[in-house]
């Protein structure tokens, strides 16, 4: 078992540590934009996530230590425009003309971090050099070619009390244990193409002094690397969202079922997703690259994090719960399961759906199309 603290890692002995955590996840292989389509025999998708699953599998769970600042927390607010962590709290900024005679501060020790926002924590730990060429943290990728990596969905449970029933939440100033273990590697077959692809479930475990605050498992499919588009082609050009598929602005959607609906709408810029990048310390160029989203990837802009859309729709969901007269730091789910199914692109116009049922909360997020981009079942 492998446990990081503080950029040290604990091997029992005075092997130089860093060098041989990069080793045991990086690949020997470069990695390369083209397609892989050559002459010689490869290794399938399932004898490459054979040997991916094998691999780590030896290696065992990996652990890092980290103090949860406070300045993390405030930034990553901000960056959302929430200018308040919660109702009542203190403004965490204030208009530059205004600064000079405001002290601000950020969130004191023991503020709760709210559902979501654990994901600017534990971020990679990586220099620039053993990057993917996309920018993305490797660790935990297959071998080429199944290099293009795309946020698939998972599900995030917190655990309650078996006492009062209440979670026990990541808070500033603690510090908490991250353990990250690899669950599955599985090799699919894209129906629509007949292209393979992999898809790869990791667990984080976050610890604080009290015990297991959050359980985070995320998927994540892995393709073969697309041929670069022709410089100078042009993205395509985005069509007008249909609105009155949704209900009015500002009101509960007339329901379609028992339960109420809510609909929020949204529009990520690129100094938004800028800033999101940088808080997680995530340069994956879809991000922030045009030249790369578009000539590369094959997208028409750059694209929003799907954390980032995580975030939104446990964010919209504490939302609708302020009337039910309870602490603001306690609004907490049970648990989320989301799946990602089409991108969301910088300034264009998205809506999040939330319906009530009995049981749970169904969110979806539509594109400026009317295309699902995202779905998730919110227990709480």
């Amino acid at each position: 078992m492998l446990c990081l603290k503080q950029s040290v890692l604990r091997l029992g002995s005075a092997t130089p540590c860093l060098i041989h955590v990069f080793k045991a996840f990086r690949h020997d292989t470069q990695y390369d934009t083209r397609p892989y389509s050559t002459g010689a025999q490869e290794d399938s998708a399932s004898d490459i996530a054979g040997k991916f699953l094998a691999k780590f599998q030896s290696i065992g769970p990996q652990k890092r230590k980290q103090v949860l600042d406070a300045n993390q927390l405030q930034l990553l607010s901000l960056t959302l425009n929430k200018n308040h962590l919660y109702p009542g709290y203190p403004p965490l900024s204030v208009p530059p003309s205004q600064a000079a005679s405001q002290c601000l501060s950020a969130p004191i020790v023991g503020t709760p971090i709210p559902p979501g926002y654990h994901l600017v924590y534990f971020t990679p730990q990586f220099l620039e050099e053993h990057l993917g060429p996309d920018g993305t943290d490797i660790s935990y990728n297959p071998d080429p070619p199944f290099t293009r990596r795309m946020w698939a969905g998972g599900e995030m449970i917190w655990p309650r009390s078996k006492g009062d029933g209440r979670p026990n939440l990541l808070r500033v100033g603690q510090e908490a244990t991250e353990t990250t273990r690899l669950l599955s590697a599985e090799p699919k077959i894209i129906k629509k193409t007949g292209d393979e692809m992999i898809v790869v479930g990791v667990e984080k475990v976050f610890e604080n002094e009290n015990g297991v605050a959050l359980v985070d498992k995320r998927n994540w499919v892995f393709r073969k690397a697309l041929k670069a588009q022709p410089l100078g082609s042009a993205p395509l050009k985005p069509k007008h969202f249909a609105s009155d598929t949704l209900g009015s602005q500002g009101s509960p959607i007339p329901p379609t079922s028992t339960g109420n609906i809510y609909r929020l709408s949204l529009k990520q810029s690129p100094v938004t997703l800028f800033r999101f990048s940088a808080l997680t310390f995530n340069p994956h160029k879809i991000h922030y690259s045009m030249p790369w989203a578009q000539d590369v990837e094959g997208h028409k802009h750059i694209v929003v994090h799907g954390p980032l859309n995580l975030i939104s729709m446990l964010s919209f969901w504490r939302e609708t719960r302020k009337d039910d007269d309870k602490n603001p730091e306690l609004i907490v789910p049970e648990s989320i399961k989301y799946r990602a199914t089409h991108p969301l692109y910088a300034d264009e116009e998205y809506h999040i759906v939330l319906e009530d049922t009995l049981e749970s909360s169904k969110v979806i997020i539509y594109n400026f199309e009317g295309k699902v981009s995202m779905n998730a079942e919110i227990i709480g």
